[in-house]
């Protein structure tokens, strides 16, 4: 008897077409699904049309550069857009050399190249007719994605965002930037034409209108074109910090010992105490501010003292350690040998005998990221593998280095998702703790003076930017 085979290969190559206007936060969508899709070990990356434009030598162009009836400008935009999909069809085939372009996603050897995303503003039919053609050609699914929005409010606050981070505007001063990119705005006005329904009825896409108050879905056909347009549903463009902290120093930290729900020892209690301050200096809008923790005793014993409302979450519990659940890496090493190299060796990958691995933590992450998202003022209290999840989804960083990402104790971080990049300040109690970070190799516990690498970004970048 025959057997019929399920293909995904629509779901191997797939396009996802940016849509709209300037100012409709398409950077901060592409971004976002490139962190999103990339935390889920799902091969992603994005083509920012205006940075093949640079390439070409148009870096700080003025308004009229967009004029549609300027055709020396017009011919440029062009071929900005036939270099990024060519970067495309050759990224889907393996041979891409386009990172030193845009290297927004990381290209990794390990995994499947599934999600290109062509981030422009795609606003004519006659564009999109021809971005459909070239990727019928090439075998790419192509799916459209259209940010639609006339909230003043949003729009404003976009503006100014670009205007002080587009590198369109590096260097200028806030309000001619945002004057000139307005009238940027009005060029494409002129020739904007929206997805809709009727004249669109064979394209798969989905229209956000202002964000989330209304969407519009036609012909979504695949599971990962289903699970995209689930993802930006929840997404939320305004300007919001998230919060993360470890919880206080614990008896088990003091003792070398991981997992477990011990206390915290008495420098984790200072911590506690310190913690509200901390957020009242430095929080805007605190009153406003939602604290989610763990299930576990040192997460709630460090959100104490702070007034506001509180949400446990047993999927920001720590990575179960299994069997090796209260021990120390040392007797780890002594006792089960293998597992310990085997851990050093793919820490991503590895699961502890009866307990978890860092990719089922990113598992059962998922829903704590989407609401996240729809959030605007939170501050999370959890454990150091769980926050270097949440870190490395912020971030994009690569999967088999963010198990390495230090988190040390005592430490506020605030993260401002922006367009262009997440920025990164750390804010120290100056309380004493140990530190609980573990170098590949040894099983000694404490930060080296002089390490390098991905693991030592939080530890030597008071603010950085992603």
């Amino acid at each position: 008897m025959a057997v019929k085979r399920i293909s995904n290969e629509n779901d191997m190559k797939l396009c996802v077409v940016m849509v709209g206007l300037p100012a409709r936060g398409k950077s901060y969508i592409s971004q976002k699904i490139v962190r999103y899709l990339s935390w889920l070990s799902i091969g992603c990356k994005c083509f920012n049309v205006g940075n093949y434009r640079r390439v070409l030598g148009v870096d700080k162009p003025k308004y009229g550069f967009f004029d549609f009836d300027n055709m020396a400008s017009y011919h440029v935009r062009e071929a900005a857009l036939e270099m990024a999909f060519k970067d495309i069809t050759e990224w889907f085939d393996g041979n891409s050399d386009s990172d030193n372009i845009d290297n927004t996603g990381h290209s990794n050897g390990s995994l499947t190249h599934s999600v290109a995303i062509l981030d422009a503003t795609n606003s004519t039919r006659e564009r999109r007719d021809w971005i459909l053609q070239r990727c019928h050609e090439h075998g790419i699914q192509p799916m459209f994605l259209e940010s639609w929005c006339d909230d003043p409010e949003t729009i404003a606050a976009n503006i100014k965002d670009i205007a002080t981070t587009s590198p369109d505007y590096e260097g200028q001063d806030e309000c001619s930037a945002s004057q000139d990119f307005k009238k940027r705005i009005e060029n494409y006005k002129s020739v904007y034409s929206s997805l809709n329904t009727a004249d669109d009825k064979s394209l798969t896409f989905v229209k956000l209108i202002n964000i989330s108050h209304e969407i519009v879905i036609n012909r979504i056909e695949t599971y990962l074109q289903s699970r995209i347009v689930f993802y930006v549903m929840n997404i939320r463009i305004r300007p919001k910090c998230i919060w993360l902290s470890r919880h206080g120093e614990s008896i088990y930290n003091v003792e070398q010992k991981i997992g477990g729900d011990s206390s915290l020892s008495e420098r984790g209690l200072k911590y506690a105490a310190k913690l509200r301050e901390l957020i009242n200096e430095n929080v805007e809008n605190n009153e406003r501010l939602s604290v989610w923790t763990s299930t576990l005793c040192r997460t709630q014993q460090t959100a104490q003292y702070l007034p506001y409302e509180k949400l446990e979450w047993k999927a920001l519990d720590e990575l179960d350690a299994g069997v090796c659940d209260g021990m120390t890496y040392e007797e780890i090493e002594d006792v089960y040998p293998e597992d310990f190299k085997a851990r050093d060796d793919d820490k991503y990958e590895y699961r502890y005998r009866g307990g978890e691995s860092y990719r089922d933590v990113v598992i059962r992450l998922e829903p704590v990221i989407m609401e996240l998202e729809r959030q605007e003022n939170v501050l999370i209290i959890t454990h150091q593998a769980v926050l270097r999840c949440i870190y490395a989804y912020f971030m994009n960083v690569p999967k088999e280095e963010s198990p390495w990402v230090s988190i040390p104790l005592h430490t506020l971080i605030k993260l401002e998702p922006r367009a262009y990049g997440t920025k990164v300040t750390l804010i120290k109690a100056n309380i004493p703790a140990v530190s609980t970070y573990k170098e590949k190799g040894t099983s000694h516990v404490g930060e080296s003076t002089d390490a390098e690498g991905a693991h030592n970004m939080l530890v030597n970048a008071p603010e950085m930017t992603q």
